[in-house]
């Protein structure tokens, strides 16, 4: 999940380029996170994922939150200070987490500890989502069209130099469709897709000239896309383009996304919307918050959706 992104939360911003003016970034080095009695679900937290065993949530000064039920969280230590933008697992155990100075953290344990793998304030790029398409194989993408990849669990990372990468845009999410694509989503409406697990990029013709901060799969060939002012589109087939907008009635920008288990998505963003596709994800309906705090990412738990953002971590029970 996954953004799972932080130059659309007005109001609860964290600087793009987290590296001071005038420091020699060179000296940086990476601090451990502080243990803070606030981190515990009330913090701002940018993403969330469930392993399959608990529920991982990150955010701000390099803190990770861990759950059993979505109500009680217990922060674990990890090995930086800098904002983490987004996680994800490819199993119960191995995860990883990226975000300011370029920052890549790892478990083996499914949350519990954390070793740090990337550390690159000199690259004034923040990493903005991460996927693993197994415990070896994974993405992480950022700022200024960055994609790193690794073939071995993260141990070694290899800048990817596409033609998608070329005009510079930030990439806000990546994900992997049911029919096995990956798709990113981005800057000034970029959209790219690639149909062999990452080895080659194509540019994609995007229904929206602004910025798009999310992407998930729905049913089992479509995508939906989520950004800025309330435009959200779904195309049913990945090999075939054919956008449709969502009329969802709302300008507040949608900064998450996240697919369920019937097939349809869930949408969340600024002042707490929250929106679920219907009827194969042409239509949408808006699903009660009273909060109303921003909303970074959603993650649906068992007995209904766990929301994180601006105020931590909030569960909202099925209606």
């Amino acid at each position: 999940m996954r953004t799972r992104r932080l130059s659309a939360l007005a109001g609860m911003l964290l600087p793009f380029v987290a590296v001071a003016q005038g420091v020699n970034t060179d000296e940086i080095q990476p601090q451990p996170a502080e243990m803070m009695p606030l981190a515990e679900g009330h913090s701002m937290l940018l993403d969330v994922a469930d392993t399959g065993k608990r529920l991982i949530a990150v955010g701000q000064r390099g803190h990770v939150i861990g759950s059993l039920d979505g109500k009680s969280w217990v922060q674990v230590p990890t090995p930086t200070r800098a904002a983490l933008t987004a996680v994800t697992f490819a199993d119960t155990e191995n995860g990883w987490a990226v975000g300011h100075d370029a920052v890549i953290i790892r478990t083996r344990d499914g949350g519990r500890s954390w070793v740090l793998q990337n550390f690159e304030p000199e690259l004034e790029k923040p990493f903005l989502d991460v996927l693993f398409l197994n415990a070896q194989h994974g993405f992480a993408v950022g700022a200024y069209a960055l994609i790193y990849e690794t073939r071995d669990g993260g141990e070694s990372w290899q800048e990817v130099d596409t033609p998608i990468t070329e005009d510079g845009w930030h990439f806000n999410a990546i994900t992997q469709l049911n029919n096995g694509y990956l798709f990113i989503a981005g800057e000034a409406g970029t959209l790219a897709m690639s149909r062999d697990n990452g080895a080659n990029w194509e540019s994609l013709e995007s229904p929206y000239e602004s910025t798009m901060f999310d992407v998930v799969a729905v049913g089992e060939k479509g995508v939906l896309i989520v950004g800025l002012r309330g435009h959200a589109y779904v195309a049913a087939d990945a090999d075939d383009l054919n956008w449709q907008r969502l009329d969802l009635d709302s300008e507040n920008s949608l900064i998450g996304a996240s697919s369920l288990p019937s097939g349809e998505a869930v949408m969340v963003g600024i002042n707490g919307i929250i929106f679920e596709s219907t009827n194969g994800a042409s239509k949408a309906k808006r699903l009660p918050n009273p909060a109303g705090m921003t909303l970074a990412s959603v993650q649906p738990v068992k007995d209904g959706l766990l929301v994180v953002g601006e105020s931590g971590a909030q569960l909202i029970k099925n209606q």
